[in-house]
């Protein structure tokens, strides 16, 4: 019996090399957002003497939203193959980011709320500023998911910080 456990726990451990597949994933889905990224920065800057100044913060503020994506899937993609599949073996490397090794579950939870709240807190700023483009129910309704994001992370880091001082673990 010994024998089949080992068996069961050996292939559940192996297992988790399935998930490498989804990390490379987002690593090709950063790639689509960095051509993204540069084709609104091409067309900002064609268009530049042309737009209107609240077009260029528009335009700025949607550069802004692509860097906060694409570095909330690097934090993803780094923090949870070192989580779940396997360290990177990069210690000694001077561009090593500090939190790399140290991303726990509890900390990708609050830097991934973190960079929703300031992903939807862009795309709020977008639409007060394009106000004349929408209706008061989508600006409300934007507020209101704004608002759920900003309280998902509050509690979230409420939460952690009284499991914190039980002495609980994660």
């Amino acid at each position: 019996m010994k024998a089949l456990e080992l068996f069961v726990e050996a292939i559940i451990f192996r297992s988790r090399w399935l998930l490498a597949p989804f990390f490379l994933g987002l690593v090709m889905a950063t790639v689509a957002l960095l051509l993204k990224f540069f084709k609104e920065l091409v067309s900002m800057f064609m268009k530049l003497f042309e737009m209107s100044g609240s077009d260029v913060i528009i335009s700025v503020l949607t550069l802004i939203d692509t860097t906060l994506i694409a570095a909330l899937l690097f934090i993803i993609v780094l923090s949870g193959y070192e989580s779940f599949v396997s360290k990177i073996d990069f210690n000694d490397h001077e561009d090593r980011p500090d939190w790399m090794g140290k991303v726990g579950f509890s900390e990708l939870k609050l830097k991934l709320i973190g960079a929703i709240v300031a992903i939807s807190a862009v795309e709020l700023l977008k639409a007060f500023i394009e106000m004349e483009l929408y209706t008061h129910a989508q600006i409300a309704w934007k507020l209101a998911i704004h608002f759920t994001f900003v309280v998902s992370g509050v509690l979230f880091a409420l939460t952690d910080f009284i499991t914190s001082r039980k002495g609980g673990g994660h």
